[in-house]
């Protein structure tokens, strides 16, 4: 078990060194391919190769950064930013307050994207991380064992940064490469592409030409000469050629699929979360619906009771103005007057109009229209005259 263990620690360590070259040579790549990049336009956000380079930066400041601690002994993840803000903090006229400030900018992350980007417009992004590896207390307390920022590689970067003052960069510090949602990925596909003069490509071919033929023309006597016979060295040393071209083409393949892999599943992960989106709009665009037909539905039903409302009204006042009109004072004034003008003209009252008046005495016949058309409430002129309110004085 013990051996085990040691050898497990072995692999570790192996790796990790691994991992640590293969960062330091992406990152002397990238730095290449910007600096050839700037000779015919000007960098910004646009540019892949600034893309590229910004996550291989990213990743290298990340690289076995611890976590922080909370009151619950919990390790939460912690950016690089934390790490640059404390460590570059003596740098003179430096830009961390101003990026602490930004009020665009919320996340730890976002803020170190945004100092990178800062960074490079100032040409001091070699002299950032210089002052910041020369803090060794503060980087110790930031990185675990083996980080890059605590190894030889740290210099190596430093160095490489230097040649990033020659570049004039432009960014936008409100645009989507500020956005610290999604994580840093490093394309490693334009570090694949390798050039091979003609000369190395007639040498494979005839090297496999070779060794395809050998067992068919070994095998005729006539063919057998010194110009023909080998040595055992030369023909192990064309075969372990061979196997290693076909081994580094055979690497490539496996990271173009793991590649195609990785987009596929992202393609399949946005695919998800748009048919996500597309339900959550219809479900909201059927809530407004709803929402929609019963505010119209309330409307109308105020809109009814308003009407009822101005009815009822306009019959009260009515009916208000009909009982003061017709009152018993009134009343036997205004039959006597019209005893006296019948007296004197010598007109006779219909019964019709008789019931009308009647009619008028009383709320619940007013409301109703078709009690003026019914015998009741007409009343022939000898029960008019001897009726309590219309008896002559």
């Amino acid at each position: 078990m013990a051996a085990l263990s040691l050898s497990r620690k072995k692999n570790a360590s192996r790796n990790a060194a691994v991992e640590r070259k293969n960062l330091i040579t992406v990152c002397r790549f990238s730095v290449k391919t910007l600096i050839d990049r700037s000779c015919f336009e000007t960098i910004d956000d646009s540019a892949p190769e600034f893309l590229n380079f910004a996550s291989i930066l990213e990743q290298i400041l990340s690289h076995r950064l611890k976590g922080q601690l909370t009151w619950f002994g919990y390790e939460s993840p912690r950016s690089f930013w934390d790490y640059i803000r404390v460590a570059c903090s003596k740098v003179s006229h430096s830009c961390i307050c101003s990026i602490e400030n930004m009020e665009n900018v919320s996340s730890s992350r976002a803020k170190g994207r945004a100092w990178i980007r800062v960074a490079l417009m100032e040409k001091r992004l070699s002299e950032y991380i210089t002052s910041a590896l020369r803090d060794y207390k503060t980087t110790r307390r930031f990185y675990d064992d083996g980080a890059i920022v605590l190894g030889e590689e740290a210099n190596m970067l430093a160095g490489m940064l230097l040649g990033l003052n020659a570049i004039d960069f432009s960014f936008c510090l409100k645009g989507e490469g500020l956005d610290g949602s999604y994580p840093a990925v490093i394309d490693y596909t334009p570090y694949l592409k390798f050039t091979q003069s003609s000369d190395s490509i007639s040498s494979d071919e005839e090297e496999l030409r070779t060794l395809g033929s050998s067992g068919s023309e070994s095998s005729t006597p006539e063919n057998i000469g010194p110009s023909f016979i080998m040595d055992e060295n030369t023909w192990y040393n064309k075969c372990k050629r061979v196997e290693q071209k076909y081994r580094l083409a055979l690497e490539q393949k496996g990271y173009l699929e793991e590649l195609v892999r990785l987009r596929e599943g992202q393609l399949s992960d946005s695919v998800t979360q748009n048919k996500l989106l597309l339900q959550r709009i219809k479900d909201t665009e059927l809530n407004h619906k709803l929402e929609k037909e019963q505010l119209e539905y309330i409307i109308v039903e105020l809109q009814d009771q308003l009407k009822s409302f101005h009815r009822f009204g306009h019959l009260s006042a009515d009916a208000s103005l009909s009982q003061i009109s017709f009152d018993p004072g009134h009343s036997q004034d205004g039959s006597a007057k019209h005893d006296s003008s019948r007296l004197s003209g010598g007109k006779e009252d219909t019964p019709s109009l008789l019931g009308l008046c009647g009619s008028l005495t009383s709320v619940a016949s007013y409301k109703s229209l078709t009690s003026l058309k019914s015998s009741e409430c007409l009343a022939s002129p000898t029960t008019e005259m001897t009726s309590p309110g219309l008896t002559p004085s």
